[in-house]
């Protein structure tokens, strides 16, 4: 794949030689979504080698980690990762059974759930931000050029607006 208006080889992993998408918008969300499988792809083996964790788990403590008293309402951790509730319940469940989080009823109400992250969670996702970190950087960070981190944040930002609103046509039904 080749966009002669920008002077440089696009690339995707499924494209058939000779055959390009029509149009660098089209290249473009090819080769995103592309990468970015092939990222994730490579940042989950990595936190499972070094951490035995999968993406999913990282994130999961990620977010109970950052939260107040480490703790979050479960709907709240669904949302936050973009979860079903039934998803979110069972993540929780799998890590409740390695002794990383604990459910509990919520302080408030105590009619809703809570997951809460454990002193070994706590301990293990310490030792998998190093891991992850150091891939994000390798992997990502130290490929952009400068000026691209800002255009990447400013775009993925407005799209995440854009999606998170859920107002119909506020962006196309396209690929």
């Amino acid at each position: 794949m080749t966009s002669s208006s920008e002077g440089f080889e696009a690339w995707s992993r499924s494209a058939v030689p000779g055959q390009t998408e029509a149009g660098v918008p089209r290249q473009a969300w090819r080769a995103y979504f592309e990468a970015t499988a092939l990222l994730q792809d490579r940042l989950d083996r990595t936190l499972k080698d070094g951490a035995e964790l999968h993406l999913a788990d990282y994130n999961l403590l990620l977010l109970l980690s950052e939260a107040p008293g480490g703790r979050l309402r479960m709907g709240e951790l669904a949302r936050l990762m973009v979860f079903s509730p039934s998803r979110v319940t069972y993540q929780v469940k799998t890590l409740e059974q390695r002794g990383l989080v604990e459910r509990c009823a919520a302080a408030t109400d105590r009619r809703g759930a809570e997951a809460v992250i454990s002193d070994a969670g706590r301990h293990l996702f310490r030792k998998a931000a190093a891991v992850h970190s150091r891939q994000v950087k390798d992997l990502f960070l130290d490929q952009l050029e400068d000026g691209e981190a800002e255009t990447l944040l400013r775009v993925f930002s407005r799209l995440g607006r854009s999606l998170e609103g859920g107002e119909p046509g506020t962006l196309s039904d396209g690929p």
